[in-house]
């Protein structure tokens, strides 16, 4: 039956970390409940959840996730018509950031060129790391200094930008490795780099860094966006560069850049 799920998700383009994920949750909810997948109810729903929030204390991100895998599998492929099942409401969280020092430290940590790059582009750009790994030569246009996302989150293209010291470093880099075409960061098997192994790196000159906060691939990317708003940039433009549909979700850095505050004239002032 599960089979069924994953077509279906695989017919309407999820991309194949949500095919996984969706397939996960619905695997586990089964063997929470002991039944066969026609034989659940909307009870049971409401009981996985509940165990999820008050057992397993998972976040309410985590749970409405959950929550849209089972109603997806049981509303849209068998068609049970679930309707009255609610989560916490999503709490968003203030995004830790890295200081500028910390970036450069980081930067300096790094073992090989490829390593640097990849944290460069992180940081620089403001990429996925999802993102950053499918990156081919072709989407470089190296006179303009910009990056084209292929398909990004919501299968949108989009385009980012390139910091001139990153455009050398990566022309040098692909002349080298003799990269005229396909991804660039590739693992030796000449495949895609891996998340995990791109996690790694990231963690790993944190590491040697001395850096004491968890550093991840998306930790360069909420640095990205706040150092920019830091900067003056509008709002507006970096929710284009990160690729946000709406803008309540880029306008989470405005509680996080104290620059940003600090520009504000308060009205007394002009008294």
């Amino acid at each position: 039956m599960l089979k069924k799920l994953e077509t279906e998700l695989k017919i309407r383009g999820f991309s194949p970390e949500t095919v996984k994920a969706y397939i996960r949750h619905n695997k586990a909810f089964l063997g929470f409940i002991k039944k066969k997948p026609d034989a659940a109810s909307e009870e049971d729903l409401k009981a996985y959840l509940a165990f999820l929030v008050s057992d397993k204390k998972l976040s309410s991100s985590s749970v409405a996730l959950v929550r849209s895998a089972l109603l997806f599998f049981y509303n849209q492929v068998l068609d049970k018509g679930f309707s009255g099942i609610k989560t916490p409401k999503i709490q968003r969280n203030t995004p830790e950031v890295l200081s500028k020092e910390e970036v450069k430290a980081l930067l300096n940590a790094c073992v090989n060129e490829k390593s640097r790059l990849l944290i460069e582009f992180l940081y620089s750009s403001g990429l996925r790391v999802s993102e950053c790994l499918a990156l081919k030569v072709e989407d470089i246009d190296f006179n303009e200094r910009v990056c084209v996302v292929r398909q990004g989150k919501g299968k949108k293209d989009r385009v980012t930008v390139l910091s001139d010291s990153l455009a050398q470093r990566l022309k040098g880099f692909l002349e080298k490795q003799g990269f005229s075409s396909g991804l660039i960061f590739r693992n030796k098997k000449e495949e895609v780099l891996s998340a995990r192994n791109a996690q790694k790196i990231v963690s790993g000159a944190a590491k040697r860094a001395g850096i004491s906060k968890k550093v991840t691939p998306h930790k360069l990317r909420h640095s990205f966006a706040t150092h920019l708003l830091d900067s003056g940039v509008s709002i507006r433009v970096i929710q284009e560069l990160l690729g946000h549909s709406n803008l309540q979700t880029t306008q989470i850095y405005t509680h996080v850049s104290r620059d940003h505050i600090k520009r504000v004239k308060s009205p007394l002032d002009d008294l």
